[in-house]
């Protein structure tokens, strides 16, 4: 299993959220290993952005979209849910974060079941909170090298061609002309 480098994130953050399309999310747990292939992802990044979290400034939240690429941004949303994103971004911008949306559960599929309390197949991970949730990735997860050995990291997966589709971010308000949303199907 080859980890996705560090020079892997160093382009333009559409460009990466286009690439990691068909990487494989490891997470790691006391009980098991739980993996799926990325199927669904979104690209936000700064000044040329207004959906992105660091279109203002630096906040607190956010401040890691500014630093080092192949870090984890989670981030709690509607005061539930929290979604996962990897800092992604070439030296033409100040910050830039990919959002995983959708993975095809891979390993670990009853403990992913047992964390969202379904059965369901269709719905488990094809959403950014239902993966999140599925792979137990919490707040304290935020900050973490995906780069590295950990508990939490990606890497390289499925080698077939795969024809993305773009369409509109979801559920933003502005920027909608973007078409920064892209999907595979395996």
């Amino acid at each position: 299993m080859n980890i996705l480098p560090k020079e892997f994130y160093l382009k333009n953050t559409v460009t990466v959220a286009k690439n990691l399309l068909g990487k494989r999310i490891v997470r790691k747990t006391e009980k098991c290993e739980i993996s799926g292939i990325i199927i669904e992802t979104e690209a936000y990044r700064h000044k040329d952005d207004p959906a992105s979290h660091a279109f203002r400034k630096i906040t607190e939240r956010n401040k890691v979209m500014f630093g080092d690429v192949g870090i984890a941004y989670v981030y709690f949303t509607y005061g539930m849910h929290y979604c996962f994103n990897v800092i992604a971004k070439n030296s033409k911008y100040k910050a830039g974060a990919v959002l995983i949306r959708a993975i095809e559960p891979e390993k670990g599929i009853k403990m992913m079941q047992k964390n969202r309390k379904i059965t369901n197949m269709k719905s488990l991970t094809n959403g950014p909170a239902k993966l999140t949730q599925a792979l137990e990735i919490t707040k304290g997860d935020y900050g973490i090298d995906l780069t590295k050995h950990s508990k939490l990291f990606i890497t390289e997966g499925i080698k077939k061609p795969m024809k993305i589709s773009a369409s509109p971010r979801i559920g933003i308000k502005v920027a909608t002309d973007k078409l920064w949303n892209f999907k595979i199907k395996i």
